[in-house]
């Protein structure tokens, strides 16, 4: 007995239904989602971005000579010296809740393991921490590890992290007490015939800056890395360029002597 012809017991129905439904949203998927990415000169945000501008929604217009907004602006974030008031206890306390997740890399109270490459967050002035995190977050300091992880973090959040770990003490300098370092030149005077500027200018006990990590007991090899970032340009978060200005001149060699001796302090 034959079936009807519309019915979905007909085998030949069903199938014509099927193919056609797979058509559909393979041609959907490619006019609406693949062909507006393809040809966008910029990458969209979502999928949804890439329908509007496949209905042809307008988006706000952008000189083809404007350079990306991470070329203009290194920072998501200018810190001012008012961050820097009194800390909250209740902050803290949600900062170390928040921080349980970190501790894989940068230890359960901000002291990452030794042989590690990352940085020590124990003692961090809040203006620092906090800074980085939002460059993590807006894409002003790139890092395949570190922005998934702060994607989803508030502004309360990073405020709360960095004030936890600004208040546990920094073990590394416990560890190096009493130890009498020489400093090297290129820290306490720099090189002022190639411009270069003086490590210790910015990154010592006697001297405050908002939002200017302390880099003494980080690991050597963070170190390294980090300073190579900003000679290359891999990293620039600074404003008005001051680190990647400060480390342009320095040798392979004078980067190394000057992490090693960071590192044991």
């Amino acid at each position: 007995m034959n079936e009807p012809l519309f019915s979905m017991k007909n085998r030949w129905f069903t199938i014509s239904v099927a193919a056609v439904v797979i058509i559909a949203a393979a041609a959907a998927a490619i006019g609406f989602v693949w062909l507006p990415r393809a040809h966008a000169r910029d990458a969209m945000a979502s999928i949804w971005e890439s329908i509007c501008s496949a209905a042809g929604a307008p988006a706000p217009y952008r000189s083809p000579d404007q350079p990306d907004e991470k070329a203009i602006y290194p920072t998501s974030v200018i810190v001012s010296s008012e961050f820097t008031g009194p800390i909250d206890n209740v902050a803290v306390g949600r900062g170390a809740t928040l921080a349980l997740q970190c501790s894989m890399c940068h230890g359960a109270r901000g002291t990452a393991s030794a042989g590690t490459n990352a940085p020590h967050l124990a003692g961090q002035p809040p203006s620092s921490t906090y800074k980085q995190l939002r460059d993590f977050k807006s894409g002003h300091r790139p890092s395949a590890v570190m922005q998934p992880l702060a994607t989803n973090l508030s502004d309360q959040d990073m405020r709360d992290l960095a004030a936890f770990y600004s208040q546990q003490q920094r073990e590394t300098l416990v560890a190096h007490a009493g130890i009498q370092v020489e400093v090297p030149r290129i820290v306490s005077n720099g090189s002022p015939m190639r411009n270069v500027g003086a490590c210790a200018t910015c990154h010592s006990p006697g001297v405050a800056r908002v939002a200017t990590p302390i880099i003494d007991g980080l690991p050597a090899a963070y170190m390294v890395d980090q300073l190579n970032a900003f000679k290359s340009g891999r990293r620039a978060n600074d404003i008005n360029q001051q680190m990647r200005n400060a480390v342009h001149g320095l040798t392979d060699q004078e980067i190394e002597v000057v992490a090693k001796y960071y590192a044991s302090r």
